[in-house]
């Protein structure tokens, strides 16, 4: 009996490599997975690097003001500077590895369930990683002694039950950032489903007769406090834990931090740095050794605090 001649799905005109159309398909697959899932990197101050290990951000102290007295030399003040190293981490991988004997005999395309996996992986781990700094950065000194610019914890015991007392502690935290001289756009406030789904059960945040088109009770949605937006984020429940005992290999940065008693941080974007040396990277690639295909997505990044008193975190304790 003849060997089937089975149908490459990956071939261009049944000829050639049997990956070149996979190609395309994963690579749109795992951006958009990242795209879609990726929520912090956005609210960062982001930096590409064409080469080297780590980036420097100046960071420039206050200037103040005073009157002049008529007759006298005008000398200039001095304004103090300093600068914040992010480090790149190790390359942050995510791969799987399939099968051709196995993808044949499959009755469904297991290639887009994986490259979303992939994309989703990777930005869970990004955005936990940011998370976890802005935690680090509303505990963190100022960055230039003498200057408002230490990062700002607020204690509310039950915020995590008491919604009513969670945003008295946010608008607190917003007028914090107010005070630090902290820019009023690009503000954002991260909490975990649990809390974003008890706020959308306080009338103030989603009734029009308090707040026209702030939320929706009906599809349990909420906008913003204070005009700072809400965001929603899974990633939080993993970002809000102690980690401070969990590995740090591959990770040139810190990022380890015991945040089990975070219920939220509200923050804007000049609190944390991002700097990339290669943006995500994907390949598909045959391997005639094993008779299957390995699949891997890829970054090189690094992240780290730029200015704490853009960072407030809201604690139980």
């Amino acid at each position: 009996m003849a060997n089937a001649t089975p149908t490459r799905l990956g071939q261009n005109l049944a000829t050639g490599d049997a990956n070149a159309l996979f190609l395309k398909i994963f690579s749109g697959e795992v951006l958009s997975a990242f795209g879609r899932e990726n929520q912090m990197m956005n609210m960062t101050t982001v930096r590409n690097i064409q080469n080297g290990k780590s980036a420097s951000f100046p960071v420039t102290g206050k200037i103040t003001a005073d009157y002049h007295t008529a007759g006298n030399e005008i000398l200039g003040s001095t304004v103090k500077q300093t600068e914040k190293l992010i480090n790149i981490d190790d390359m942050l991988i995510s791969s799987t590895f399939v099968a051709e004997v196995d993808e044949l005999k499959n009755h469904f395309d297991v290639r887009s369930i994986f490259s979303n996996e992939m994309g989703r992986a990777l930005a869970k781990k990004v955005d936990k990683h940011l998370l976890q700094l802005i935690v680090k950065a509303s505990r963190a000194t100022a960055n230039i002694s003498g200057d408002t610019g230490a990062g700002t914890e607020i204690v509310d015991a039950d915020a995590d039950t008491n919604m009513t007392s969670l945003i008295e502690s946010v608008f607190e935290a917003i007028q914090k950032l107010d005070e630090n001289d902290v820019p009023s756009t690009e503000r954002y406030m991260v909490v975990t489903p649990d809390i974003y789904y008890k706020l959308a059960n306080v009338d103030k945040l989603v009734s029009r007769d308090f707040s026209a088109n702030n939320g929706d009770f009906g599809k349990g949605s909420v906008v913003a406090i204070g005009g700072v937006p809400v965001i929603k984020s899974n990633t939080a429940v993993d970002a809000y834990v102690n980690s401070a005992t969990d590995s740090a290999t591959g990770q040139n940065n810190d990022y380890l931090v015991n945040a089990s008693d975070v219920v939220a941080t509200i923050f804007q974007r000049g609190a944390i740095g991002t700097v990339k040396r290669k943006d995500l990277t994907l390949e598909s690639t045959y391997d005639p050794r094993r008779m299957g295909t390995l699949m891997t997505a890829r970054m090189m990044v690094g992240h780290n605090i730029l200015r704490p008193e853009c960072a407030v975190s809201i604690n139980k304790s």
